[in-house]
């Protein structure tokens, strides 16, 4: 019998690993041979940790299994059980997916080259070996696909850029520094599937003519890093990687390196001075990164959502993959549904999707059972947007028309008892603390700017003016998003949500 049991870091802080450990144990107690199979995970959290099983009924879901189901599993050989789900692609939740991106996340077996290849992996790679760099760069900018990582920049103009810059050397370059509050995607790829991220950085390199890439992991995710080492040693070892790319006689290897921790390397700039030994401060623009990046030379930086995307496109063409979305805004987004949530988890959808829908069609609503008052959107730099403005559609234009960003697609929930002016005040308070110093707006601006919230607690009336104005220069001023965009919670919060900047209510609800 062969039973999938998640490795993937959610699953393992819910219970995975001493359920693997049970399962194993209960088979030897009972003489059954188990072939267990550490995969990702599915993408439903509530579910974990969720444990399929191999029966003559096909590849069944159980979950949340705990140690104590164990020994009942097994008695009902892994067949009617109260927690036997069906098939995971029969999961409502999962079956009202597009899964492009994550098809094969939680399917198989994550350092499994074979398995890999038997689902598709690696096409995409092998007819980019035949095509040369301005008709790879061509075939991504035709698809449309943009940035995943939060600016939504149109990937293939970027590697354009890349490519018709001249340089002894270039280079690919993953953020995988996911710092983002509810945003869970890239880790989920690098623990899941790691070989379509090698695959997606192999097939930008031969895009834009470059022979090495790094992939820059935040040091919080000790699991991602060690299956991203494993995945590029074998990768190597198979020749995906190395000076004959699959015998192309076509270069391209790459490592991982492993950051300290701090926020504002997800700024490509600051990613590019950590990856070079240097303090982690943002860059002036220009240069771009794709004409000077890294040690000087021309260099794409893309997050690991758009590089592992980039296969698919390879594999089944830019028509196939723009065909899905709206407007601008082509293709698929994994959408990161968290916070007070009743399933919560990742979900990859076409864009076009309602924010309503999302929430609660999707979601659940609350947890709490409390009805919804906000969802922020695109990280601690996104907007709160209120329910009133749930029926906007997810695309990058569709929410800057109301003031927000997709950023990398996380969604928090906040039930009615949610305070805006502490995640307001959060908000300022977080910018503050993770500011590189750079530049003033966003150094000195955080600071004033938690002042300035706390003088509008305290009934200042001036307040909300000198706050206002703050938020516009820290957006006009900062050198980067996270000075640049901190405005956004902020000022949507105050904008949609003005009562609870009111003492006199405040005081009241106390």
């Amino acid at each position: 019998m062969r039973i999938w049991v998640p490795r993937d870091a959610a699953a393992r802080a819910l219970g995975a690993d001493a359920v693997a450990e049970a399962i194993l144990a209960e088979a030897r107690r009972r003489g059954v041979e188990v072939e267990l199979v550490r995969n990702g995970s599915r993408g439903m959290v509530w579910l974990e940790p969720l444990v399929e099983a191999e029966t003559a009924r096909g590849r069944t879901a159980f979950g949340p299994v705990a140690t104590r189901d164990v020994a009942g599993l097994f008695d009902a050989g892994f067949g009617a059980h109260p927690l036997a789900l069906g098939p995971v692609e029969e999961i409502p939740f999962f079956a009202r997916q597009t899964r492009l991106t994550f098809a094969r996340c939680g399917l198989i077996d994550p350092l499994s080259l074979a398995e890999y290849e038997a689902h598709g992996g690696l096409a995409g790679l092998r007819r980019a070996i035949g095509m040369e760099g301005q008709a790879i760069v061509d075939e991504v900018q035709a698809s449309g696909l943009r940035g995943r990582g939060g600016a939504g920049f149109p990937t293939g103009v970027k590697w354009g850029t890349a490519l018709l810059a001249r340089a002894p050397r270039k280079y690919v370059v993953c953020n995988a520094d996911e710092g983002d509050s509810g945003t869970f995607a890239d880790r989920m790829i690098m623990e899941g599937d790691p070989f379509t991220l090698i695959e997606g950085m192999a097939i930008a390199g031969l895009g834009i003519g470059a022979t090495r890439g790094y992939v820059y992991i935040r040091s919080e995710y000790p699991d991602a890093i060690e299956v991203m080492e494993a995945a590029i040693g074998i990768a190597r070892e198979a020749g995906v990687l190395g000076a004959s790319v699959l015998g192309s006689r076509r270069a391209f290897d790459m490592e991982a390196r492993v950051g300290a921790g701090a926020y504002v390397c997800g700024e490509e700039t600051s990613l590019l001075n950590s990856l070079e030994g240097r303090r982690a401060v943002v860059r002036a623009k220009p240069p771009l990164p794709a004409i000077e990046g890294l040690f000087g030379r021309p260099t794409v930086v893309n997050n690991v959502v758009t590089l592992a995307t980039v296969p698919v496109i390879l594999e089944k063409g830019a028509r196939f993959y723009a065909d899905f979305g709206l407007g601008r805004s082509r293709g698929t987004i994994p959408l990161q549904i968290a916070g007070n949530v009743r399933f919560g988890g990742l979900f990859e959808t076409a864009f076009g999707m309602t924010l309503g829908e999302i929430v609660e069609g999707i979601g659940g609503g609350t947890a709490s059972g409390r009805p919804v008052k906000a969802a922020q959107v695109g990280g601690p730099l996104g907007a709160y947007i209120p329910v009133g403005d749930f029926d906007t559609p997810f695309g990058y234009e569709e929410f800057d028309g109301k003031g927000g960003l997709i950023g990398h697609a996380g969604i928090v929930v906040f039930d009615d008892a949610a305070d805006m002016l502490r995640l307001a005040r959060f908000a300022m308070e977080f910018c503050a603390v993770e500011s590189c110093g750079k530049c003033t707006p966003c150094r000195i601006g955080a600071v004033r700017g938690v002042e300035t919230i706390d003088r509008i607690a305290r009934g200042d009336p001036a307040g909300v003016e000198i706050l206002t104005d703050l938020c516009e220069t820290m957006k006009d001023g900062s050198l980067c998003a996270l000075g640049g965009f901190t405005p956004y919670p902020v000022m949507s919060a105050l904008r949609h949500f003005p009562e609870d900047f009111t003492p006199s209510r405040k005081e009241a609800a106390a």
